[in-house]
């Protein structure tokens, strides 16, 4: 549902096509921390199959996949390179190296040198890597706008919010300079 729908509501003032409750909410309480952790779990463990269904469908590694996203989220912001993408997946020269050799001989990615320093390789989103990509999630893009227009912009901005700020704090934690995993 939009806001500019009519929001005539139920008896308990939830609009009458609202979403309804997780009914296995851990501990009975739908907006707990366990019931956020296991559906934010939920949702990455889906989200992962998914990913790791494009990558066996395409003959790529799951590590290809996460650099695909890195290159694709990255193109607003400028492009990513060799180095940058290395840092963000936590992979070795080689690994990435290999990673990129396969992308581009699958036809996913480019790779451009800055023109300023011809030192400096960018790398790119192909545009028959990006027709794939788009071709192969469509149904879960499909999926996501049905899902969206069950809720009002209203609740949208709070789950967008919500997710930037997860994303924030995780990011955070694992730049903790104590570099303690144990004690994130």
């Amino acid at each position: 549902m939009r806001d500019s729908d009519d929001p005539t509501g139920g008896p308990t003032g939830e609009p009458a096509d609202a979403p309804a409750e997780p009914s296995d909410a851990p501990g009975g309480d739908p907006t707990g921390l366990q019931a956020f952790a296991v559906l934010l779990r939920r949702m990455n463990g889906e989200f992962s199959r998914t990913a790791h269904d494009f990558a066996h469908s395409h003959g790529l590694h799951p590590t290809d996949v996460q650099a695909l996203v890195e290159i694709l989220d990255s193109e607003r912001d400028g492009p990513v390179t060799p180095g940058l993408l290395r840092e963000r997946l936590q992979l070795t020269s080689g690994a990435v190296t290999a990673c990129l050799d396969r992308l581009e001989r699958a036809g996913h990615i480019r790779r451009t040198r800055d023109s300023a320093d011809r030192r400096i390789v960018h790398l790119h989103y192909a545009p028959r890597g990006r027709e794939v990509a788009r071709e192969y999630f469509r149904p879960l893009a499909r999926a996501t706008d049905s899902v969206r227009q069950r809720f009002s912009d209203a609740e949208l901005r709070a789950v967008v919010r919500f997710l930037a700020a997860m994303n924030e704090e995780l990011a955070a934690l694992r730049h903790r300079p104590d570099g303690d995993p144990a004690r994130r």
